[in-house]
């Protein structure tokens, strides 16, 4: 079987293309390279470059290759960035998947996967969240992914392309060997911020609000180790074998202030790790949790990393292995 991945060079896409080569799967990723590392492709899949964006270019992949599934992580992904620039992410993440999908339903393709967003909730009614809840999206990057979703609700009905949309929750963690992590440029993700003050890269952590109605008063998170998601990428591609389109949330139903993941990574680093105390951000929660019981009795996914202070280990390893990311 061979499995497209777009974006494969990126964060979650680079752990779940090893994995997917892992597993017996050939394997073409297709990146610009833009924000992914060269390095972190499996030497065993192939690693086209290109850009979604570039019609010709896609042609020519699917001319070259016949894929039985896609999975789809390219994008731009900064939230306050898609409230600073719409248009940027209006036009990349919709015109991008726009032209995969067209050069997927003319070459026959049925299973899709994408990696959709937690961001679609912006006002929940209940935590933990469900599938079920109102979808509200909190950012233009979050709309974006509401209406990939659209857009493939339509590929199935006019071209049978069955689908499963992977709504994350806080993605973090590296692989267990070190070999590939977490590499962004800016980084704006809580935990790397947190281990590069431990490695002496920034001098303190900002806390945004600390007057939530929160057990400390800062906000509360669910953290999913990124192998955890990779293997729910596998079961779900697995799962669409029936031809059944699907939806999930992928956390691990517990949530953790921002006091307690700096309390926990000054633990696994034996760093002090200084704070500084600043105003709330617009926009954030207090609370986000996934109610993932859904893909858990459906496919039978359940998290293997539920120990905040393993999964910073685990992040740990490879930033500082890997102080300059790939670079190193």
């Amino acid at each position: 079987m061979t499995i497209l991945v777009t974006g494969g060079a990126g964060y979650i896409g680079s752990h779940v293309v090893q994995m997917l080569v892992e597993g017996g799967y050939r394997v073409v990723v297709f990146d610009n390279l833009s924000t992914g590392h060269r390095a972190a492709v499996h030497p065993a899949a192939r690693l086209v470059e290109g850009d979604l964006r570039d019609q010709a270019a896609l042609g020519g992949l699917f001319a070259a290759h016949r894929f039985d599934g896609i999975m789809h992580f390219a994008s731009r992904i900064l939230v306050s960035e898609s409230m600073q620039q719409p248009f940027a992410y209006l036009r990349d993440n919709l015109y991008t998947i726009i032209n995969l999908l067209e050069c997927a339903s003319q070459r026959g393709v049925k299973r899709f996967i994408l990696s959709s967003t937690a961001n679609l909730y912006d006002q929940p009614a209940r935590i933990p969240i469900r599938e079920d809840e109102a979808l509200l999206p909190g950012s233009v990057y979050g709309e974006t992914k509401y209406m990939a979703e659209r857009l493939l609700l339509w590929m199935e009905r006019l071209f049978g392309m069955a689908f499963c949309c992977l709504r994350y929750f806080n993605a973090c963690g590296a692989h267990p060997d070190g070999h590939i992590g977490e590499a962004h440029d800016p980084e704006s993700h809580l935990i790397p911020l947190v281990l590069q003050v431990a490695l002496g890269q920034r001098e303190s952590i900002e806390i945004y609000g600390t007057d939530y109605d929160t057990p400390d008063g800062t906000c509360i998170r669910d953290y999913v180790h990124v192998q955890d998601l990779a293997r729910a990428h596998i079961q779900g591609l697995e799962a669409l074998r029936d031809g059944n389109s699907r939806v999930y949330n992928l956390g691990s139903g517990s949530g953790y202030s921002v006091r307690e993941v700096i309390a926990a990574a000054r633990q696994v680093t034996g760093h002090s790790i200084p704070v500084i105390e600043s105003p709330r951000r617009a926009g954030d929660l207090p609370v986000l949790i996934a109610d993932s019981d859904k893909i858990g009795s459906e496919l039978g996914w359940e998290t293997n990393y539920n120990d905040l202070q393993t999964i910073i280990r685990s992040a740990w390893r490879w930033h500082r292995r890997h102080p300059r990311g790939f670079a190193s």
